[in-house]
């Protein structure tokens, strides 16, 4: 079952705050996954409660940065990520299942995103092979395509 804070009287799924996307890439240079929040203001924003937060955390469902000092600090990546528990554990799932649930998602944006890029190399693959094409017919006709 999924853990309760009883400041919160359990979790609301995080409907207080605007969700954002959920599959950002949060990439090294992207400004979602830059750690701002207090694990305080995280779980105000995502209507948890901390102790929630901390076992999420426990349980492997997501890594916050840290500071220098050790303290929490939690992206807007990750308040997407404490959304999407929320949703989950709404929907009946324990925090097994929501981590296999958060892992199978990140995999399939994986494979979504290879699948995108290997059909823009098949695109330039064909173009290329059109091009061949004729080239070849035009060697089959005796055409160099040189002048003379």
């Amino acid at each position: 079952m999924a853990a309760s804070d009883s400041s919160t009287g359990g979790h609301d799924g995080g409907l207080g705050a605007p969700a954002s996307a959920v599959g950002s890439s949060g990439g090294a240079d992207d400004g979602d996954a830059r750690g701002v929040y207090a694990i305080s203001v995280a779980a105000e924003l995502v209507g948890t409660g901390q102790q929630n937060i901390r076992q999420y955390e426990r349980k492997g469902l997501l890594t916050p940065g840290r500071t220098d000092g050790g303290t929490r600090r939690y992206s807007e990546d990750d308040l997407t990520t404490l959304r999407r528990i929320g949703a989950l554990l709404d929907e009946g799932l324990n925090l097994a299942g929501v981590k296999l649930v958060l892992e199978l998602e990140a995999a399939n944006r994986g494979l979504t995103e290879d699948n995108h890029g290997l059909t823009q190399d098949n695109r330039e693959l064909r173009a290329d092979n059109k091009g061949l094409r004729k080239d070849l017919k035009r060697a089959r006709a005796g055409d160099t395509g040189i002048g003379v």
